[in-house]
């Protein structure tokens, strides 16, 4: 494994430490005070300079990143609340929206607040508020490979009602610029079940500033209202922070790769006097067939979404009108897997950049 400019083994790597959590980790602990207290954290480090805070309390969903002190997530000014404070209503959501690198949005509710099959669904669906049961937290060696992980289940379900459980697990490994979400989503009800799911991945400053560029494979890209259709030639393009900015939202049509995976990126080749920086996203387009971007250059709320889902983002209401709706059937599974890197060079994002352009030839 490489860390630190040098190559070591296993062993070589041990006779240096007392114990391996001196480089990298997996800790578990708790928040204390304000409107975070009894939420638990995970802090993962990964000896390379990847750090991130994963929330049982908050469905295992990822508060934070960095990278080498470079933070690679917008961070709103709610802070990480405890679900309890959760208001499911209307816009309620937005009240303990932390932003972070990743914030899940469903199971069975996408996008704005609507009223579908007499039910009241407020913006994106509760699976970020539901703690997770069952949370396990580990390492291990596997060969020459240090493997750090955690795994929980959330549990969206009523009485009477719809009873999906979602198992995740959130890996990387010693080295690693690299996470792994694998979720596996379960109908364990009796009825088929609606499901929207989207990961609302996060990107700030400074990695976002007006020098940054959305990378993707797009065959074609819709804005979602007259909003961002004002700004349709500049969708790829970001702003300074700006006054009384509107937030806009383009739906892309992506070219997967000879594995139908696809790769999007947001980079900025001038970062650090041109060495470059960038955040890359990689999944599967089976799996999540759509691509939202969310662009909002405002002062405060300056940040750049990533978002693969299954669905829109204009409600399952919308949703079922257009017939794109999908379900899960009495005991069916649907798996998602996303992998979120960094991006350290420019040479990395050129090569990026052209492995893009590869899949729309």
């Amino acid at each position: 494994m490489n860390l630190y400019g040098a190559t070591y083994d296993r062993i070589q790597l041990l006779r240096h430490v007392g114990d391996i959590s001196q480089i990298a980790h997996a800790k578990m602990y708790q928040l204390t005070d304000g409107n975070e207290k009894g939420v638990d954290a995970i802090d993962f480090r990964t000896g390379s300079g990847l750090n991130f805070t994963v929330l049982p309390s908050r469905g295992l969903d990822v508060s934070y990143a960095e990278y080498q002190g470079i933070p690679l997530c917008w961070r709103s000014s709610t802070g990480d609340v405890n679900p309890a404070h959760y208001e499911p209503g209307g816009l309620g959501w937005l009240r303990s929206f932390y932003g972070g690198l990743l914030t899940t949005c469903g199971m069975r509710q996408v996008g704005v607040p609507n009223e579908d099959d007499d039910e009241a669904l407020g913006l994106h669906g509760r699976v970020s508020h539901i703690p997770a049961k069952n949370v396990w937290v580990d390492s291990r060696w596997e060969g020459q490979r240090y493997m750090l992980w955690a795994q929980g289940k959330v549990k969206e379900t009523a009485a009477l009602g719809e009873n999906l459980s979602r198992t995740r697990r959130i890996w990387t490994e010693l080295g690693s610029r690299t996470l792994h979400i694998e979720d596996i989503v379960e109908n364990l009800g009796y009825q088929d079940s609606p499901h929207m799911y989207l990961f609302h991945i996060n990107v700030g400053f400074p990695i976002l500033t007006q020098d940054s560029e959305l990378l993707a494979p797009s065959s074609q890209v819709t804005p979602r209202d007259e909003q961002a259709a004002a700004n349709l030639n500049n969708y790829n393009l970001c702003e300074p922070p700006t006054v009384d900015f509107q937030e806009q939202a383009f739906y892309h049509e992506m070219e997967p790769d000879v594995d139908n995976h696809i790769h999007v990126a947001l980079v900025n080749r001038r970062f650090n006097n041109g060495q470059g920086i960038g955040v890359s996203v990689r999944y599967h387009k089976t799996q999540f067939p759509n691509f939202v971007q969310w662009k909002m250059c405002g002062e405060g709320t300056y940040v750049f979404g990533l978002e693969p889902s299954n669905c829109g983002v204009e409600g399952r209401a919308k949703e079922r009108e257009r017939g794109t709706l999908q379900y899960i059937e009495p005991g069916g599974r649907r798996h998602y897997e996303v992998e979120i890197g960094v991006l350290t060079s420019n040479a990395e994002i050129d090569a990026l950049e052209e492995k893009i352009a590869q899949t729309q030839n």
